[in-house]
Parts: structure tokens; C-alpha cells; sequence
């Protein structure tokens, strides 16, 4: 069987879900399929870039021009889709949504041709924060709708997120639950002059608090800045790159918690990881359903962290940290209930040790790639025999 993703980006771009491509592809082949990916080149302005002929997974970036409202422009996906089809040769279209790029497969009598599942990574939200999303919805929404229907099968990440979209609900007939999953192996513990450098962000701060995330609307890291604000002898890092920086370093710098709230910028993954090893919580303070999953809560779990994490109504990273029983849960957009979370960690050392070993049982029993890759591709089949 051979089976070509449909994505937005891939390692080395840093988010949750390329991290999980990057770990389902290889964890596939393990289970006797081919895979191959088409994704958009993270550089702008290139000409894009095609596997060599020993690469495997086999990974075809498309030109990228930037973004529009966090979408990739990228006139030229659909030549890279056809080119992808033709040289890969597919039995079936794996097509990880939101992603605009992917509705150039309607179009294409190639991909007609082919079956295709949908992994339902996030809803389209129509944000209170960022408004301009409503108005854009209204015209994505006809061509996600058509997509969906003419899917063979569609991946829902968690039950909650699954019982809460709207854009779903046509089609639950269809829908399969398979939670994201963590390839632990991928990662490695920090070396020595990794630990160095990241002691050296912490300092002598006696209570480490880690985010980690894109610097963009719907992360709450302004709530996390407030939160901490009180808590003596400690040390936030956010780690990550965003519009949303100047506004965060104005907060920070009105707070006068310039020594206490660092935001270091971009981090290469083993940097991150020895950050994770060294931290004593990972907080995730999203604020909106756009934060459907957060695999930033299993990378915890590899380490034996716990984390702090906002109970958003209808988002599946409750039903992570209830299913793992790693953290705490806080109310959405309260610092004043962040804070107590915090304060609870800072003062109880066994606390956190229980929940970080709750999480590195959980990574194990229930989020580990291998079983994740079996249930997706059992389901690859399934397709196959009722096309």
C-alpha cells in the first residue's frame, strides 16, 4: 500500500502537527506502507524541493509565498500535487485539515481518482480574539464541507473535540477517534552543553514554568505573563516566535517582570528538549478550540513533567490531561485561577512528581506512535477494501 499526505509543513518548521507527521510516517512504513508527504517549503521564495531518490519517507515541499490569515499562499501546489501523484503513484490521499491548500485534490481528476481520509486536526474557529477568521470561514467553509463529503473516512483526534464541531457533524458517521501519538525515541535526552545552555535561561530561579508555542492570538500567553507575576523566585520562559511578540515584550516590560518572563525566540528541538528535562512545569494557557489537541502535552509526558493546562470547552487537550492524569486544569482566560495552579506546583514537590509519572505511563499505555499508526492503518484498509 502507498499512501501520500496531504500537509502544511514538516520538521524542520516547528509545530505540533508537522511534529506528528514527521513521527506517523516513519511509524507507518514499520507497518508495510509506503508513505510520501507534500507539504510547503518553510523557506519562502524557493523553488521547492523534490525527494531524492533514497529519501524515505519521500517529502515534496511545494514554493510558499508566506501567509494569508495563517494560511500558506502557495499558487504552485496544485503542479506539486499532480507531480506527487504521478511520480508516487498512490492508492490513497491522506489529507490533514485545516489546510487550504488541500482543496486544489477537488479539482484534480488524479486525485478524484484516489480515496481519501481526512485528519480533522483542528475546526476552522470563528474567533472572538481574531474576528477576521468569522468572515473568512464563510468562504473556506463550502470547499471543507465538500471535501468532507467526498472522504472515505475522516480522523478525529479526541471524543471531545469530535461531540463539539459543527463542521463535523454531517459526518459522524465516518469518523474515526485516533489521539495524536509521540514517537519517544525521536526524543533524545539533552547532552551536557545542551543542559548548559539551558541552565543558563533559567538562572538561579528555584521554580522553572515552560511554554511552548507559537507567539500568535490564541495561546494566553499574556494570561501566563500576569499569572507569574506574584509567584516569588521563579522563572517563565516562552519559547517561540509570533506576531504577537512586541505585544507580550510591552506586557512584560509594564509589569516590570523583565528578569522574571524571558521570552527566548526560537529554539532548535534539542534545545527545547533539554528545557523540557529542566523545567519543573509546562504550562499550555490557550484561550480558544484553535488549541484542538496540543501534542506539546505528550513531549511533557516524555520527560515526566507535569503541566497546567486551560479547560477549554469542546478542545481535546482536557480530555489529554484527564486521560493521562499528568496536570492541573484551570478555567480559560484567568490569570487569578492560573496563579493558584502555579502557586499548588511551586509549593508541592511530590504533587509534581506524581503527575509526571502519571504522564510517562500514559505516553506509554496510551499515546505512543506504534499503536496510533496501527489503528491508522487498519482504517487505510478498511478504505481500500470498500472503495
Amino acid at each position: 500500500m502507498r499512501v501520500l499526505h496531504v500537509g502544511k509543513y514538516y520538521p524542520p518548521f516547528a509545530g505540533g502537527m508537522e511534529r506528528f507527521l514527521a513521527d506517523l510516517l516513519p511509524a507507518l512504513q514499520a507497518q508495510g506502507i509506503a508513505t510520501a508527504a507534500l507539504v510547503h517549503d518553510e523557506r519562502r521564495d524557493r523553488w521547492g524541493q523534490r525527494p531524492g531518490p533514497v529519501d524515505a519517507p519521500a517529502i515534496y515541499r511545494a514554493p510558499c509565498h508566506g501567509q494569508l490569515l495563517y494560511a500558506p499562499l502557495s499558487p504552485a501546489f496544485p503542479f506539486w500535487l499532480q507531480r506527487a501523484i504521478r511520480e508516487f503513484r498512490p492508492d490513497l490521499l491522506h489529507l490533514h485539515l485545516p489546510n487550504t491548500s488541500a482543496f486544489w485534490a477537488l479539482l484534480m481528476p488524479a486525485a478524484r481518482r484516489l480515496p481519501w481520509v481526512v485528519h480533522w486536526h483542528a475546526d476552522v474557529v470563528a474567533s472572538m480574539i481574531d474576528t477576521r477568521l468569522a468572515t473568512a470561514y464563510r468562504l473556506y467553509r463550502p470547499f471543507e464541507q465538500r471535501l468532507l463529503a467526498i472522504s472515505k473516512a475522516i480522523i478525529a483526534t479526541s471524543p471531545t473535540y469530535l461531540a463539539a464541531s459543527a463542521a463535523l457533524m454531517p459526518w459522524r458517521d465516518r469518523c474515526h477517534i485516533t489521539p495524536l501519538g509521540l514517537d519517544a525515541n525521536r526524543i533524545a535526552t539533552p547532552d551536557p552543553a545542551m543542559q548548559q545552555r539551558a541552565a543558563a535561561l533559567w538562572g538561579q530561579a528555584a521554580f522553572r514554568v515552560l511554554a511552548i508555542g507559537r507567539l500568535t492570538y490564541y495561546k494566553g500567553h499574556d494570561v501566563l505573563i500576569r499569572a507569574v507575576a506574584e509567584l516569588a523566585e521563579s522563572r517563565t520562559l516562552i519559547v517561540g516566535t509570533g506576531d504577537q511578540r512586541d505585544r507580550l515584550r510591552a506586557l512584560i516590560d509594564s509589569l516590570s517582570l523583565g528578569n522574571q518572563v524571558l521570552l527566548p525566540g526560537f529554539q532548535t528541538e534539542a534545545d527545547l528538549n533539554a528545557l523540557l528535562e529542566s523545567c519543573d512545569v509546562l504550562c499550555l494557557p490557550s484561550l480558544e478550540r484553535t488549541e484542538a489537541f496540543g501534542l506539546v502535552l505528550l513531549e511533557a509526558m516524555r520527560f515526566g513533567k507535569p503541566v497546567i493546562v486551560s479547560d477549554i470547552a469542546g478542545s481535546g487537550v482536557g480530555w489529554v490531561v484527564r486521560a493521562a492524569g499528568h496536570g492541573l486544569l484551570v478555567p480559560t482566560n484567568d490569570p487569578v485561577a492560573l496563579a493558584v495552579a502555579l502557586r499548588q506546583m511551586q509549593c508541592g514537590s511530590k504533587l509534581r512528581q506524581q503527575l509526571g509519572r502519571a504522564g510517562s505511563i500514559a505516553l506509554t499505555e496510551q499515546f505512543d506512535i506504534q499503536p496510533v499508526a496501527a489503528k491508522v492503518s487498519a482504517l487505510y484498509r478498511q478504505v481500500l477494501i470498500h472503495r
